[in-house]
């Protein structure tokens, strides 16, 4: 069989698809397995809590059960009762944790055993001893203090520490395999005997095997499963057969039905696979040499293969490259960050809700595994399409296929002194900027003596009403009626003034009138000013010049229109008013059909015959489209069809209970569609990390109306008066009741 392998594994293809699955295997124990470590904890943990709280309630009655029950021969019962609550309620808390244990899972596991076997037996003592057996062998997972405390504690002054740390990784490696092997067996046995053995011989076996809540399966089928599990061989799948079958069946009659605990002990199989001591691992360490990207090794040899150069690491430049990963390429991505930034959510950085780095993720860290692909950090200055080459300062890096996607900057319509007084937001230090001059203006409102320049300071003047804007004027808001509650003692931060400017009739104007008209009510009752059909004329530090009527405002913040990177000079080509580069079908620049744009960059009519909006699903799937076409022109394939845009929908959000959502016949406003943001943009987020971090940052400011990152960097320090401390006066004279000038 391994020849015939052999012989058809030559094929890359064939290898790319199994290395797939290799990924797929390595994400579900990544995963499912650390949600099901925790939640197995969890549940083992509640129940042993319970009975020890009975216990310390109900002391009388624990005295009985150790005298009567399950009394310990070693043991007088007053000792035993002590030392069963002590172990319940003690290693419960430090199992929920995942603190110290292992160690607390050994005593809790020795419990399990005298309770099936000095008490009653039952199957769920004996399912709760293999888990028990599991956590003291292997440990706890990801999300467990042990987890984070374990390279620390393995390089750390403490004694024994570090010893413990080799000791327990040696059990890991050389004793949990065996119990997987055994764990397997065991298991295998209770379903064959659960089907097969007579009444007396089922009786006699009862305390070693859970056989009266094993699957009852037809004889056939729960033998074949019995010698795959036992075997080891094609284990995750016949471990999800069989929970599926125990769910299923307990679903159908609870009375007849097995131990839903069966499930949870299959799913260790289905999330971990078999273990070393399995066909399944022999298996995959012969198909390691025929197929190297198995072992994470190099498909094919990338040189002398076509060149791909991507410069920017947006959303269509992620896209683009992750999407030939198989491909027979050289991937090169160049961006003059080094992580990809989430930037639908700068906003929340802006308004100190997020961290920077809850909404950015290390470019390198995402193609670790990809072996075709390299990431260069650096900025590009220009491109010679007739020498294929790509100008990074002095570096020139040559092509074959070039993609540009190097997104959109602020534009002020022939304007740009206004920049120094409005900045935009598109970058993370575009976001930490206006969070300090948002921030500041408020610790400047409280050392300010003259009432007229508070209220300039605590006026807050947003420009534009697209979604960011919205977005902005909605959170700037909230923070000053509810994050900065008590926070100041000579004003009510809740009085600050926030003014939303649309030229325009209506704000959100890509979106329903109707929905518009939702956004402009949600805003209005945060205290927003909304302003429609209102023009600014002028910008200084000072404040606003709208329809000719002056606005004092020591914060004004721009979000009113965006302009193309300088690509289409890069290239010499046609661009649109905005700056973006016409493409054609396949998105390709005319006369240019090795060079590409995708995103912002690119001019595009592939949505119905209107220009692709610049959103994330625009350019991901611009991204892909590209990629797709480059691989059938490497392979001579019939190229794709043309690229049409599939529009997904437009999402909005106003503060922490309203948002609006339009998906074409489909619209929803409200907190319905504030759940559907919040889901959304958590899902659009890159790396588990960042989205648990985000939903956790979310969570606890929703319920404590807290912002959790207000701090001010890169400010003069404001310090208060010897003479009066109840007047703090700013340590730079030129800086007193003004705002910070952009950098």
């Amino acid at each position: 069989m391994l020849k015939l392998f052999a012989g058809i594994g030559k094929s890359v293809l064939i290898g790319n698809l199994m290395a797939g699955v290799s990924d797929a295997f390595r994400v579900l124990e990544r995963a499912f397995g650390t949600l099901l470590d925790l939640a197995i904890r969890l549940w083992l943990a509640q129940a042993f809590f319970v009975s020890g709280v009975l216990k310390i309630a109900n002391w009388d009655t624990a005295l009985y059960l150790s005298v009567n029950e399950y009394p310990v021969s070693w043991l007088d019962p007053v000792s035993a009762a002590y030392l069963g609550a002590t172990v319940e309620l003690a290693g419960s808390v430090l199992l929920a944790a995942g603190l110290a244990t292992r160690v607390s899972a050994v005593p809790m596991l020795v419990l399990a055993l005298v309770i099936q076997f000095n008490y009653r037996a039952l199957d769920t003592h004996l399912l709760w001893a293999a888990l028990f057996a599991w956590i003291m062998l292997r440990g706890a997972g990801r999300l467990s203090f042990d987890h984070l405390l374990k390279r620390g504690t393995g390089d750390t002054a403490i004694p024994l520490a570090a010893g413990i740390v080799r000791i327990f990784d040696w059990i890991t490696r050389r004793i949990f395999p065996v119990y997987q092997l055994v764990l397997r067996a065991w298991m295998a046995m209770a379903l064959v005997v659960a089907v097969h053995a007579s009444p007396a011989a089922a009786i006699a076996v009862a305390d070693w095997l859970p056989i009266a809540s094993a699957p009852q399966l037809p004889r056939g089928i729960a033998v074949a499963c019995a010698l795959l599990l036992a075997t080891g061989f094609a284990t995750r799948l016949t471990a999800l057969a069989l929970a599926a079958a125990a769910i299923a069946l307990t679903v159908m009659d609870p009375s007849v039905g097995p131990d839903w605990r069966w499930a949870m002990a299959l799913g260790l199989f289905l999330a971990f696979g078999a273990g070393p001591l399995s066909l399944d691992t022999l298996l995959d360490r012969r198909l390691r040499g025929v197929f190297p990207q198995l072992a994470g090794q190099p498909a094919f040899a990338i040189e002398g293969l076509p060149r791909v150069v991507i410069v920017g690491a947006g959303f269509g430049g992620l896209a683009c490259a992750q999407a030939l990963r198989q491909a027979r390429v050289q991937v090169t991505l160049i961006d003059r960050n080094n992580y990809h930034l989430f930037q639908p959510l700068l906003y929340q950085v802006a308004t100190a809700s997020l961290a920077p780095g809850d909404i950015a993720s290390p470019v390198r860290g995402l193609f670790r595994e990809q072996f075709n692909a390299r990431v260069l950090l650096g900025t590009v200055t220009a491109v010679d399409t007739a020498a294929r080459k790509v100008m990074v300062g002095d570096l020139e890096i040559t092509y074959d296929f070039l993609v540009l996607g190097t997104g959109s900057s602020h534009s002020y319509f022939g304007r740009d002194d206004w920049a120094a007084h409005a900045p935009g937001l598109k970058r993370i230090e575009d976001a930490t900027d206006i969070r300090r001059r948002v921030l500041t203006a408020f610790e400047r409102a409280e050392a300010c003596e003259d009432e007229s320049e508070r209220r300039a300071l605590l006026t807050f003047l947003i420009v534009g009403g697209g979604p960011t804007g919205v977005e902005l004027a909605g959170a700037i808001s909230e923070l000053a009626r509810f994050g900065m509650d008590k926070d100041f003692r000579r004003f009510d931060p809740a009085a600050a003034r926030v003014v939303l400017v649309q030229a325009a009739p209506r704000i959100l104007p890509t979106f329903p009138q109707a929905l518009s008209e939702n956004a402009k009510r949600s805003l209005e009752k945060l205290g927003v000013e909304v302003q429609t059909g209102s023009r600014v004329e002028t910008i200084d530090e000072l404040g606003v010049t709208v329809n000719g009527k002056r606005v004092a405002a020591r914060t004004v913040l721009w979000a009113a229109g965006v302009v193309a990177s300088p690509a289409a000079k890069w290239l010499g080509t046609e661009a649109d008013n905005a700056g973006r580069i016409k493409v054609d079908a396949d998105l390709s620049v005319t006369g240019l059909p090795q060079v590409f744009a995708i995103g912002d960059t690119a001019y595009s009519t592939a949505w119905n015959g209107q220009p692709v909006p610049g959103l994330a699903p625009a350019a991901k799937q611009g991204g892909l489209y590209v990629a797709s076409v480059i691989r059938s022109r490497i392979a001579g394939r019939t190229p794709p069809r043309p690229f049409r845009y599939r529009h997904l929908g437009s999402l909005a959000t106003i503060g922490r209970k309203a948002a609006v959502a339009d998906f074409g016949s489909i619209r929803i406003s409200g907190t319905a569609a504030w759940w559907l943001w919040g889901l959304v943009h958590v899902g659009f987020l890159v790396g588990v990390r960042n989205r648990v971090s985000v939903m956790f940052d979310w969570f606890w400011a929703y319920l404590t109306l807290r912002s959790g990152t207000r701090l001010i960097t890169g400010a003069p320090v404001i310090t208060a008066a010897p003479t009066s401390p109840a007047r703090p006066r700013l340590e730079t004279a030129t800086m007193f009741c003004r705002t910070f000038p952009a950098r």
